[in-house]
């Protein structure tokens, strides 16, 4: 009778958990859709999603507050449904995109990028910065910008302030470099392969590297999209060394950091990906999901975090972003000059 009895309350507990998630995942789909449907009628191309679907998280926790229904929902959106889209990520690159940068062209892609890290935490030390906020600081203006904040996070376990603050960093001063960097390739006359691999090595978030390198001609605007995604791949091995390096110094306040399995999925749809490329209209439609369901991950972190704590850290992580986006422009103008 006990077996039966367990056997009849397993679905019961399955449809309980099931219906304690909807709110929460309706809400941060719904505010999706929104953030969604703001970009495309915006006409700005370069404005993110991720961020007006941050944004629009945070209005509703601070102005109405999140529903209490929803918190189930908000919680698997921040990890199960991030971490699913990260591997879906894999499918927007190829081990084929490695070998069109070449071999300098790598080499100043990943001195770059683990220069700048290293300098940013470097720096955030000097400044004060609290430690978690400055690696994820570290790894957004690094690597891919909003995308590597909130990957980045699942190992370096920082506050949803946190991650907010490390967010709008990328997103401004990623901003002002796609202004910036067309007007500076011009003035230094710089030829479309060599202006594209310092953008795409340099720019923060994919949206941004497009519309900087595109403004310099097709040619430059295709080599700065390589060499970001090239760029994007090495988010892989940073966070399993990030996640290893956690675990060891034991530093996670929170519990021992986790392994982060879901990158080694990554790396395994990538390979997949390299062998065996989807149609061409399938990808479109993987890569939308792909978007959307990041986009969702943001609205979900937007609904948790706390304007007043994020007021509460000053102004010193700002000037953090500020000092690393100048670092990596100029190093990678330095070392482009050498290709």
């Amino acid at each position: 009778m006990s077996s039966a009895g367990e056997s009849q309350k397993i679905p019961f507990a399955i449809g309980s958990w099931n219906g304690a998630i909807l709110p929460g995942l309706g809400l941060t789909f719904g505010i999706a859709l929104v953030a969604t449907a703001v970009q495309r009628f915006s006409g700005i191309p370069a404005l993110s999603p991720l961020v007006v679907a941050m944004l629009l998280g945070m209005a509703l926790r601070n102005l109405a507050g999140t529903p209490a229904a929803a918190q189930a929902g908000i919680g698997f959106t921040l990890r199960r449904v991030l971490r699913f889209a990260i591997v879906l990520l894999g499918f927007q690159l190829t081990l084929e995109q490695l070998r069109a940068v070449g071999v300098p062209g790598l080499a100043v892609i990943s001195v770059t990028l683990a220069a700048t890290f290293v300098f940013t935490k470097w720096a955030g030390r000097l400044l004060g910065v609290e430690t978690r906020l400055a690696e994820l600081i570290a790894a957004g203006t690094s690597v891919c910008g909003a995308s590597a904040v909130i990957a980045t996070n699942t190992v370096t376990r920082g506050s949803d302030e946190d991650v907010a603050y490390a967010i709008a960093c990328v997103t401004v001063f990623g901003s002002l470099s796609m202004i910036a960097m067309p007007v500076l390739g011009e003035m230094l006359a710089m030829a479309p392969a060599q202006y594209g691999i310092w953008v795409g090595a340099t720019i923060h978030e994919v949206a941004q590297v497009v519309g900087a390198g595109f403004q310099h001609g097709a040619e430059a605007g295709q080599a700065a999209t390589v060499a970001k995604l090239s760029r994007v791949m090495l988010l892989a091995p940073l966070i399993l060394v990030l996640g290893a390096m956690a675990r060891r110094g034991g530093k996670a306040a929170h519990g021992a950091a986790p392994t982060p399995w879901f990158v080694l999925g990554f790396i395994g749809v990538v390979l997949l990906n390299s062998a065996f490329p989807l149609p061409e209209a399938l990808h479109g439609e993987v890569v939308g999901l792909t978007g959307f369901l990041l986009t969702m991950a943001l609205a979900a972190m937007g609904l948790e975090t706390d304007i007043r704590k994020l007021r509460a850290k000053g102004i010193r992580p700002l000037a953090l972003g500020a000092l690393a986006w100048l670092f990596i422009s100029a190093l990678g103008l330095g070392l482009v000059g050498l290709i």
